[in-house]
């Protein structure tokens, strides 16, 4: 005889399985304008973000990722390598994760490449996991208030932006950026 517990946990695992699979790709054209739009949002709405743009050598910046999750979650979106103002390539970007977490939401996020070291990297990889390879340092607004251009000493530093929604809980969490042809 099926128990509450044998009957809830697969619907809850097989829910954020859905919640959280990739959506169809955006074409390149709708991806190149995103992702340019949102940059340029982030610099009118962050002074940090705008600084340390003008130090970066790239910036990888994901627009809009969506994350949910029930015990087991995931966060998918897609984005593109900016250098010189241009698109040099497209990535996604996949987050797993395990742990007291429940709710949905949608974020964006920039990762400024601040040193060759760090474009080289994600360009021989072809992708990057995060916590492997060159130093991420990830920029709230208690960290964005000792940087400066005397500060920057990392290898890249990652801007989160427009989050919505509601993701409660505290969780483990593996993030991979994967080079995709576009």
């Amino acid at each position: 005889m099926p128990t509450l517990r044998n009957t809830v946990f697969p619907a809850v695992i097989l829910a954020a399985m859905i919640a959280t699979s990739p959506a169809p790709a955006a074409s390149t054209a709708d991806l190149d304008r995103d992702s340019m739009e949102a940059l340029h949002s982030l610099y009118r709405h962050n002074p940090t973000a705008e600084m340390l743009s003008h130090h970066a050598r790239a910036v990888l910046v994901f627009p809009n990722i969506v994350k949910a999750g029930l015990v087991f979650g995931g966060a998918y979106g897609e984005g593109a390598l900016i250098h010189n103002d241009h698109i040099e390539g497209y990535y996604n970007s996949f987050t797993g994760s395990w742990g007291l977490q429940a709710g949905a939401q949608s974020y964006g996020y920039a990762v400024f490449l601040m040193t060759e070291k760090a474009v080289r990297y994600i360009h021989e990889t072809k992708g990057w996991e995060i916590g492997v390879g060159p130093t991420v340092v990830v920029v709230d607004k208690g960290a964005a208030k000792n940087l400066s251009t005397t500060t920057l000493h990392d290898d890249a530093y990652a801007v989160i932006f427009d989050q919505q929604g509601l993701m409660a809980g505290v969780s483990i969490e593996g993030t991979k950026i994967s080079h995709v042809k576009g």
